[in-house]
């Protein structure tokens, strides 16, 4: 990833990552859970109000469970097609300065956290050499997000000295 466009003059970047596209994708499997769930309801709704417009002659009754039926499709598939479509455009960095976060389907947003701001960070692991990075910055700002990072431990250690550099 070339990051000269998001770098300020003289800032240097001293890690980058991606995160597992797998882990990423699936990072929100319980909703698919939720969302087959619903779905199985919705699809018996849906077809008794197909069965009740058509005996009573009322069209519009057929209508009315749709909008459910769609949200349980996106919770159970569409938000993991969505994910790995995003995953292809989602890149992390640490530079001297700031914590970078690059991201978004149809146009890439960058999210930055100085340094200097850098309260605290969490580190989740997900298995062994696999976790999830959450940086959390002054009370102005929303925490950073390295979602399922190879290997996060590298980071983690870069974070933690460039916080001790900042203070």
């Amino acid at each position: 990833m070339d990051w000269s466009f998001w770098l300020e003059e003289g800032e240097t970047v001293k890690w980058e990552g991606r995160p597992a596209p797998r882990c990423f994708t699936f990072r929100n499997w319980r909703h698919s859970l939720f969302g087959f769930f619903l779905l199985v309801i919705t699809v018996y709704w849906q077809t008794v109000a197909i069965e009740l417009g058509m005996a009573y002659g009322l069209s519009y009754i057929a209508w009315i469970p749709l909008p459910v039926l769609l949200a349980a499709l996106y919770l159970s598939l569409g938000h993991l097609l969505l994910a790995r479509l995003e995953w292809e455009k989602v890149f992390y960095a640490l530079t001297d300065r700031r914590v970078l976060v690059l991201r978004g389907m149809r146009r890439q947003r960058l999210h930055a956290l100085r340094l200097a701001q850098v309260t605290y960070f969490q580190l989740k692991l997900q298995a062994e050499e696999l976790g999830t990075l959450r940086i959390h910055g002054d009370a102005s700002s929303r925490p950073l997000i390295f979602h399922c990072l190879e290997n996060p431990r590298g980071a983690a250690d870069l974070l933690e000295e460039g916080m001790r550099r900042e203070a």
